[in-house]
């Protein structure tokens, strides 16, 4: 299935726009599950299992299962989600960006190897670094474009000729030029409304995943308020941590899925 076919009957069928990030550090693992050898597989797939009919998508970071050599836990889980959650698709969160011959590689480890739907991606090295990933026109392609962390604007908001920002030029590249088979979206930051905004308006209803609620601190009224579609969609609002741990116990499943229900129903009240 085109990864924008499952992810609008996601928007649809489950009335949610949450994200749910999986960002395993096993150091925040329940007491039960320290030290065991698949606790990162056990923790993110009980994780899955409770949030999945809350959310449109899952975002697995890469380098947290890779820190601790945990890449065939990543494969497991993707398929369990698969398996378990049919239709509910799964963004590779890897940042990836280099040469073509190098992002050849990369495309085939996201979508081949972890058969991941989607991957974000870094596009300041140009079509050529993003081509590869393009190439797999029924996956999804999420181009960094105005990131949350405040050292974004060392160089997205640099002014870049005919009265736009780097950020800005990235969106309406992605959107004129690169979007051939519908298949990318972009990546800005809950902590950012109005540039939220100004995307919105450079892309028409492209799909945007939005990080930066709960531990980062941005606004759910104000990310909606900005880049909502007129049908009310158009979001994949990522919640990482808080949702992660929202509990300490063997209980944590259940914890994780009141919180994700909060959130859901928090973006849902604003759409």
């Amino acid at each position: 299935m085109h990864f924008m076919t499952a992810l609008k009957a996601a928007w649809q069928q489950r009335d949610s726009l949450l994200c749910v990030g999986l960002d395993p550090d096993p150091a925040k693992f329940p007491a039960h599950l320290q030290g065991r050898p698949d606790a990162i597989l056990e923790f993110c797939t009980a994780i899955v299992d409770a949030t999945a009919d809350l959310a449109c998508c899952f975002k697995p970071q890469i380098a947290y299962f890779a820190a601790h050599r945990a890449e065939d836990q990543l494969e497991a889980l993707i398929a369990h989600v698969h398996a378990r959650h049919p239709g509910t698709p799964v963004i590779l969160d890897a940042k990836r960006g280099d040469i073509g011959s190098t992002a050849e590689q990369y495309a085939v480890e996201a979508f081949e190897r972890f058969d991941a739907d989607a991957i974000t991606v870094n596009p300041y090295m140009g079509r050529d670094s993003v081509e590869p990933y393009l190439a797999y026109g029924d996956k999804g392609v999420i181009l960094l474009c105005r990131t949350s962390n405040p050292g974004g604007s060392d160089l997205q908001f640099l002014e870049v000729g005919g009265g736009l920002k780097l950020y800005e030029h990235v969106a309406r590249l992605v959107a004129d030029e690169w979007n051939a088979s519908g298949n990318c979206g972009l990546v800005v930051g809950a902590t950012f409304p109005a540039e939220i905004a100004r995307v919105r308006e450079l892309t028409g209803d492209m799909p945007l995943l939005v990080p930066g609620i709960g531990a980062q601190g941005g606004d759910i009224a104000a990310t909606l308020t900005a880049g909502r579609t007129a049908e009310g969609t158009g979001l994949m609002i990522n919640s990482s941590r808080a949702i992660l741990y929202a509990g300490k116990g063997e209980d944590f499943g259940r914890a994780a899925r009141e919180l994700a229900r909060q959130t859901r129903d928090a973006i849902n009240a604003h759409r």
